[in-house]
């Protein structure tokens, strides 16, 4: 860390240079400041709609827990795998509390701390956890700029900021030895079976995924009516685009009126296919990493280890995907059309 800072701010430059490159640096740390906020907001609406979800779907696991036992000893080899669903481990007040809601209660928290250690005490030349966060913030700034406009960034950013490091924590704790295979189980004739484990990734779980989906559907929907308006975001969907007249400019509005339901359609599926594309990934591999521990008896700590590197690329690869994706979206609609036309005209 210290290597990257004397990069940053090389210590032979003048010291004119020097305070010029720190200003640079420094125009962003409105946004760093504000990072504990940035990352509570998002993350308590996660968290509210996972257990709501949660709540209505995960009640019955004792009955559940029972009845493997029975199914266990009478039919002999029992399946493997990770759960399709997560696994109710606690009903405090009668709120219900899942085991990827407590890994995604952990990862909130532990990059809350982080970003409250790393901006406590703020130095010139940064250091340690502030030179991580701010070589993490302003390369995250500078992509996001360059992909969606600077305009667009700085109204953004806080989610897609947000959301890709969420995603990516999330995944990579998800692969710590332990998250799924330490729990409340039973002997059997083949091994001890986890009926209840303890932990579980939060993005293995559907209604995680799909929490934050619809929250960035809500940010989408708020951000075009910014942008845009009301009237320019019917125009985005359904208005004919380019220059027509006569029977033409006729068939070009029925034809860009078809293509508006259309896309009206595939927008209320971008939440679906945001979901399942991230759950998905995400489940694959976690059952992938167990099938291949279970592949060769006593060697179930040495098969998996090249798939966890892939998991390593993977997790990045799906939080990365899954952050674009909603900038690309935010980008379309929140595009202004008008404005070249106008410049040509004049």
């Amino acid at each position: 860390m210290r290597k990257l800072a004397k990069a940053t701010l090389p210590m032979d430059l003048p010291r004119k240079h020097e305070r010029s490159a720190m200003k640079s640096i420094l125009q962003h740390r409105p946004a760093l400041n504000g990072v504990p906020q940035l990352l509570l907001l998002p993350v308590i609406l996660l968290i509210l709609l996972n257990g709501s979800f949660a709540a209505s779907k995960s009640f019955p696991t004792a009955a559940m827990s029972e009845q493997k036992i029975d199914v266990g000893v009478a039919s002999g080899p029992e399946e493997h795998g990770l759960p399709a669903k997560a696994v109710e481990i606690a009903r405090p007040f009668n709120f219900p509390i899942t085991n990827s809601m407590l890994v995604s209660w952990i990862v909130a928290l532990g990059l809350i701390g982080f970003a409250q250690l790393a901006t406590r005490h703020m130095k010139q030349v940064p250091v340690g956890a502030q030179n991580f966060l701010e070589w993490l913030v302003e390369g995250l700034y500078k992509f996001m700029t360059g992909l969606i406009g600077p305009h667009l960034a700085q109204r953004t950013f806080w989610f897609f900021a947000t959301i890709f490091i969420f995603i990516l924590s999330a995944n990579w704790i998800g692969l710590i030895p332990g998250v799924g295979t330490i729990g409340w189980g039973h002997p059997t004739t083949h091994g001890f079976v986890i009926d209840q484990p303890w932990l579980r990734g939060a993005n293995a779980d559907v209604n995680m995924t799909l929490a934050m989906a619809l929250v960035f559907f809500a940010c989408w929907i708020v951000w075009a009516l910014q942008e845009v308006g009301i009237g320019g975001f019917f125009k985005e969907l359904f208005a004919p685009k380019g220059e027509s007249e006569g029977f033409l400019k006729l068939l070009m509005v029925v034809v860009f009126f078809a293509a508006g339901c259309l896309e009206v359609v595939s927008i209320l599926f971008r939440p679906i296919s945001l979901t399942f594309r991230l759950y998905g990934n995400i489940f694959a591999g976690e059952n992938l990493l167990e099938a291949m521990a279970r592949l060769v008896p006593g060697f179930g700590w040495l098969v998996p280890i090249p798939f966890y590197f892939l998991e390593l690329l993977m997790g990045l690869v799906q939080a990365l995907v899954f952050m674009l994706l909603t900038a690309v979206f935010t980008m379309l609609i929140c595009q202004h059309e008008e404005e070249p036309a106008t410049a040509v005209r004049a």
